[in-house]
């Protein structure tokens, strides 16, 4: 598999650098255009027909994308970024991950992968900790960023995470539509074991380890109630707990922030555990049977 690493260090290099009428453009045009084929798969336009529309610079601002008219705080990240070198860990990390996947019969739907490396709004993603990532749709993965001392460890885990969604939406035909919260549980718990079984149980990121144990008992059981509640905003409801629920206009549903992606990685590693299967096997079964034999609803 081919990997194109985009060189995101020296596009914020020239971003930063710009008069505030040529970021946008820059940003949508060069930065973004590699990803245009990810951002027409979930309909968002590179610029909206509209002035002020939906396009990807709002989309990538609520996904917690650094607002490239912030130049201090994105100077001070990317010298960061800069300092640690964090280009190499990805390209490395994602050799490693090609490299599991090739030994382990898995596959990606795609010839190339593209990943984006970008600088975070440490506000919008405080509950994250400052990072997060989407690989939600196969050859394509950006990981979002504002490195500290807590996350910068951490990148090879996430880039993980994002990469297993890769491959588990290359072996099932998802309808979006009729996903339910048990997919979704299965899904996380799955990516979260993998950056697991790669990188260890310290770089898990705080969307499996936040919640204490009385809380993880109390979400399972209103979990295990809704397994089979569709719907997106109903599934990111029970997936990301109140907070983002009531911050992104959904229903909330009684629970501790990423609730889900914490009882979705206790259910995975149970049933691994329980029945002696390993993440590359875990990684092609259904959700149904997974849920069934991980003892926990």
């Amino acid at each position: 598999m081919k990997l194109s690493i985009q060189n995101t260090i020296d596009q914020y290099d020239k971003l930063l650098s710009l008069t505030e009428t040529e970021l946008a453009d820059f940003f949508r045009y060069t930065m973004m255009t590699p990803f245009e084929k990810m951002w027409n798969t979930i309909n968002v336009p590179l610029k909206a027909k509209q002035p002020d529309g939906y396009d990807v610079i709002i989309a990538t601002k609520m996904l917690g994308f650094l607002d490239v008219n912030t130049t201090d705080a994105g100077l001070q990240a990317l010298r960061k970024l800069k300092e640690i070198q964090a280009l190499r860990t990805a390209q490395e990390t994602l050799r490693e991950c090609v490299d599991y996947m090739s030994n382990n019969e898995l596959r990606i739907n795609a010839e190339e992968l593209k990943f984006g490396l970008y600088i975070a709004d440490p506000h919008k993603l405080e509950l994250q900790k400052g990072y997060c990532g989407f690989g939600g749709i196969p050859g394509f993965i950006q990981v979002t960023i504002y490195p500290n001392d807590y996350n910068i460890p951490k990148i090879p885990a996430v880039i993980a995470h994002e990469f297993h969604h890769n491959i588990r939406f290359s072996h099932f035909n998802w309808d979006h539509g009729n996903v339910t919260v048990g997919d979704y549980l299965i899904i996380e718990g799955l990516a979260e074991s993998f950056a697991k079984e790669l990188y260890g149980e310290d770089l898990l990121g705080p969307w499996v380890t936040s919640l204490d144990n009385e809380d993880l008992e109390y979400s399972t059981e209103v979990l295990k109630n809704a397994l089979d509640v569709k719907g997106f905003a109903e599934v990111s409801s029970y997936l990301f707990g109140d907070t983002i629920a009531k911050e992104q206009g959904y229903q909330p549903v009684g629970l501790s922030p990423f609730a889900g992606y914490a009882v979705g990685y206790r259910a995975v590693q149970s049933f691994m555990q329980i029945n002696n299967v390993g993440i590359n096997e875990a990684t092609l079964l259904g959700t149904e049977e997974i849920i069934r034999n991980c003892r926990l609803f």
